[in-house]
């Protein structure tokens, strides 16, 4: 018996500011709890990766995104510690206070704070899925593997 892989699409958002990134520290989610990452989810069923990347921003950041900002960046194929695999759609936009509106802990059942960082330095608790991705953008990849040896 065949068994077919079940890998998640994520979006995840790059909301830009200068040489910043907005990150959000995770907490009382089970997962990577007391990591910091991107303003990210899973495609719901019937979504495309768009809208699924302006329903995310407006979620968890409390972001306004037209659907013609988010700019895809790199893809991200991500496999944890565990070995669960998932599949990244990463996504750039570059932040105006006057189109977007100022971003807020929308989801602070999951989420302990917000904070922008210089991209070239992240916080060391960052999630390393978030990094590869971050990492990704600045290097301007297409596609990287994050987790696989």
């Amino acid at each position: 018996m065949t068994i077919l892989p079940a890998h998640p699409v994520d979006v995840l958002l790059l909301l830009t500011r200068a040489d910043h990134l907005l990150l959000a520290l995770r907490e009382g989610t089970g997962y990577a709890d007391g990591q910091w990452n991107l303003p990210s989810g899973k495609l719901e069923h019937g979504e495309h990766a768009i809208t699924a990347i302006v329903r995310e921003a407006g979620e968890e950041i409390g972001v306004r995104l037209s659907p013609s900002e988010p700019q895809l960046v790199t893809t991200v194929h991500h496999r944890n510690a565990s070995g669960l695999a998932r599949v990244g759609l990463a996504f750039a936009v570059a932040f105006d206070q006057s189109r977007h509106g100022e971003p807020v802990n929308a989801e602070p059942h999951k989420c302990a704070k917000i904070a922008w960082f210089p991209a070239d330095m992240l916080p060391t608790n960052t999630y390393p899925y978030t990094a590869a991705c971050v990492r990704a953008f600045r290097d301007r990849a297409p596609f990287v593997l994050s987790g696989w040896s």
